[in-house]
């Protein structure tokens, strides 16, 4: 029997999320003949994450659902095994990349990727805390995974028969669905609507940041206006699921399952960086891998965190580390673009060594444009006003930092891709680690 990861990283309270979460995995084996293993990866104190091991402990049981609640001292032991037991010449910075002292969308995401793989798990299917699910006209949640299980793995031309269209090229239909995913509706995923409000082109400025500085202004213009926006506020009233090569724009990670990729390549662990974990969702694109783009949305939402002034300094910051970012991934992109299927071995297996050689190429353009990016955010926020012109103040001191952190995050992803075979071998290898109480919590 299949058995699957259906996975959500939280450094934040959302004991309701984890009991949603808990019903969805209870659809998945009332309608499909799988289990799936409930992982949640805590990184909330100590009291936050008693109330969420309350709030997994109080859902009803079952058989084929397995629930593991894992502190990141749990995690750590964990890690600190498979780099071990790796073939490789760096296990301290690995275990570092993996689980770094600061916020890592990408690092939190592999080390669920690691942990499946450790359980079993063929597929990986991620959520977020600051998220819920949509219902639809019957008053039932709308749950994603209906559409991942229907094809996540499967030959392509098998799973053309589970989805309402096919829009895929006959020399990808021997290849695995190797992705499926969807959006989300409700608030931008990206929380600076604020900045709209107040200054539409400052909006437009900033938000064009992240593509090229060369490209077009009509091309410019067309991103902002489809970027972190998802699928608007259109409800959810019937399904409709295409299978493709699936457009990193239509979907989200909140609302996300991979197949093989995953074990493949990493995600980009840049610290402190929004936008560093949508990395394999481009490489599927780019590669010719089948994906479904099915239509059960997330409902996004913002928590009271980001409404404070530490944590308006934290997102800021996070949003300009990602368009620094940009500058090497969009090299890379382009690359990836032009191997196209080449990018797959003899086995339809992304090569990593590849993309790894692609990130460190990017490493050797001049930082050059992403000093105008800095400059182009300093002087839109201090257009701004308020706390916006306060945080470009803040910004001034960190200018060479930032431009040395976002070369320094690509070389660690480059790194990370290298080893990342020997950790997942390694991962598959050890079983359940003794030492890890919380990945001992099945249902009993």
């Amino acid at each position: 029997m299949q058995r699957v990861c259906l996975t959500l990283p939280t450094n934040r309270p959302c004991s309701a999320t984890i009991a949603a979460l808990v019903r969805e995995a209870t659809y998945a084996v009332d309608q499909f003949d799988v289990e799936v293993v409930v992982l949640v990866l805590d990184s909330c104190a100590p009291p936050v994450r008693a109330e969420h091991a309350e709030a997994l402990r109080a859902q009803p049981a079952h058989p084929r659902i397995f629930r593991h609640h894992v502190s990141e001292d749990e995690q750590r032991d964990f890690l600190q095994r498979v780099t071990a037991g790796a073939d490789t010449a760096k296990p301290r910075l690995l275990l570092d990349l993996m689980l770094p002292e600061r916020l890592s969308y990408g690092a939190c995401t592999n080390r669920a990727f690691l942990i499946a793989l450790a359980l079993g798990c063929s597929s990986v299917h991620r959520r977020d805390s600051d998220s819920s699910y949509q219902r639809g006209p019957d008053g039932a949640p709308v749950f994603p995974i209906h559409h991942e299980l229907a094809s996540i793995g499967r030959r392509a031309a098998d799973a053309a028969g589970g989805v309402s269209e096919t829009v895929l090229s006959e020399e990808h239909a021997d290849r695995p669905v190797a992705m499926v995913g969807s959006s989300f509706v409700g608030e931008p995923s990206v929380d600076i609507d604020e900045v709209a409000r107040i200054d539409p082109e400052v909006y437009a400025e900033v938000v064009g940041l992240w593509a090229p500085l060369d490209w077009p202004d009509e091309r410019r213009r067309q991103l902002v206006a489809e970027s972190f926006r998802g699928a608007g506020l259109d409800r959810f009233e019937r399904d409709h699921a295409k299978l493709c090569l699936v457009d990193p724009m239509r979907v989200d990670m909140c609302n996300i399952a991979f197949h093989d990729v995953h074990t493949r390549v990493p995600l980009p662990p840049a610290t402190d960086t929004i936008g560093s974990d949508y990395f394999l969702i481009h490489l599927v694109q780019h590669a010719g891998l089948p994906g479904v783009l099915h239509n059960r949305n997330i409902e996004n939402y913002y928590t009271a965190e980001r409404r404070t002034d530490a944590g308006f300094i934290a997102y800021q910051t996070r949003f300009v580390k990602f368009l620094l970012s940009m500058q090497y991934f969009n090299a890379i992109y382009d690359r990836l673009a032009e191997a196209g299927p080449s990018l797959l071995d003899e086995h339809g297996q992304v090569r990593a060594s590849l993309v790894a050689d692609f990130a460190r190429q990017s490493m050797e353009t001049a930082p050059d444009e992403n000093r105008e990016r800095l400059d182009r955010i300093d002087s839109a926020y201090r257009r701004l006003g308020g706390r916006y012109a306060d945080f470009a103040g803040l910004l001034l001191p960190r200018r060479e930092g930032l431009l040395a952190e976002a070369r320094e995050d690509t070389g660690d992803f480059a790194l990370l891709t290298e080893a990342w075979a020997e950790l997942v071998r390694s991962a598959r290898s050890s079983g359940l680690p003794s030492a890890t109480a919380g990945l001992a919590r099945a249902d009993r």
